[in-house]
């Protein structure tokens, strides 16, 4: 199978399935404040389904999928890394949380894959020096101990020419993407704790509680973070720029006339970077080893 948008029917075992469930359930208790709760839920249930987008992102700036052996760093519930190994690739799916490693290989013995499930540190990576060309780090850098470190790893193990493709959290971005309230990012810390924990949004007593509190977790600037990355060899290339470089992207009501009213302008790339620096929650980047 290496199609993009198709994947196989899954071999469902009702047990198999029962255990699944419970297990992502567990990890999702904390959330159903969300007002499309069903809907998320599914997409993590069946995270593989939804991973179309997500793969043709990787094979446009990673190069193609098929046979390629591509380290999923902080694979989460596995929907990537099994996506990727039904679309021909050969993922190695590397975790922190023990829990998801065995969410992981239950969503890939669904397909009868038998793909590699490591469990650890992505500040300490069990593999040699230039083993992989190609990484994937969504929602990974925020949540490390030491970004710095990570990304000391990540060009270790990297072949000259490398890349990676991750996700950073922006520092001042209008809508928090972890507790989705606005203006959090723009106040200090104690305050926006507070505001949290009034608003319902806490980890709490979830199993979520032993890990960061927001004043722990790693945000940036795009600047900031650029001038990190270049001190471990890093050209950081953001994908969305590109794209509006490009003329591709849509959207929908008031954000997509806006778009168009700027691109109709040539300020496209004007209004994106205002956009990027005051509102954008989630950067997605490129980064090519020197």
């Amino acid at each position: 199978m290496n199609r993009l948008d198709q994947l196989p029917e899954p071999a469902l075992d009702a047990e198999r399935e029962t255990e699944l469930t419970q297990q992502i359930d567990h990890w999702l208790a904390h959330m159903t404040w969300r007002p499309d709760f069903a809907r998320w839920r599914d997409m993590r249930l069946w995270q593989e389904r939804y991973q179309s987008e997500r793969l043709r992102l990787i094979e446009r700036y990673g190069g193609a999928l098929a046979g390629r052996r591509i380290l999923d760093l902080g694979s989460g519930m596995g929907g990537t890394s099994v996506a990727l190994a039904l679309a021909g690739a050969y993922p190695l799916a590397f975790e922190y949380n023990r829990a998801y490693c065995d969410i992981i290989r239950l969503r890939a013995a669904r397909y009868s894959l038998p793909m590699p499930v490591l469990n650890g540190a992505g500040e300490a990576l069990p593999f040699a020096n230039g083993t992989f060309d190609l990484a994937i780090a969504w929602d990974v850098v925020e949540h490390v101990q030491n970004p710095a470190q990570l990304l000391a790893e990540l060009a270790r193990v990297l072949k000259p020419g490398g890349r990676v493709l991750l996700t950073v959290i922006n520092r001042f971005a209008y809508r928090d993407p972890h507790y989705h309230l606005p203006l959090l990012n723009w106040l200090p810390r104690p305050l926006a704790e507070a505001i949290i924990e009034w608003r319902g949004r806490s980890k709490g007593a979830s199993d979520f509680s032993d890990r960061q509190k927001l004043s722990e977790m790693h945000y940036y600037t795009m600047a900031g973070f650029r001038a990190l990355a270049a001190q471990y060899g890093f050209r950081v290339g953001d994908i969305r720029e590109d794209r509006v470089q490009r003329g591709e992207g849509s959207a929908t009501g008031l954000k997509g006339r806006a778009r168009d009213a700027l691109r109709r302008a040539g300020l496209a790339h004007a209004g994106y970077i205002v956009y990027r620096t005051f509102f954008q929650g989630t950067y997605e980047l490129l980064l090519v080893k020197d």
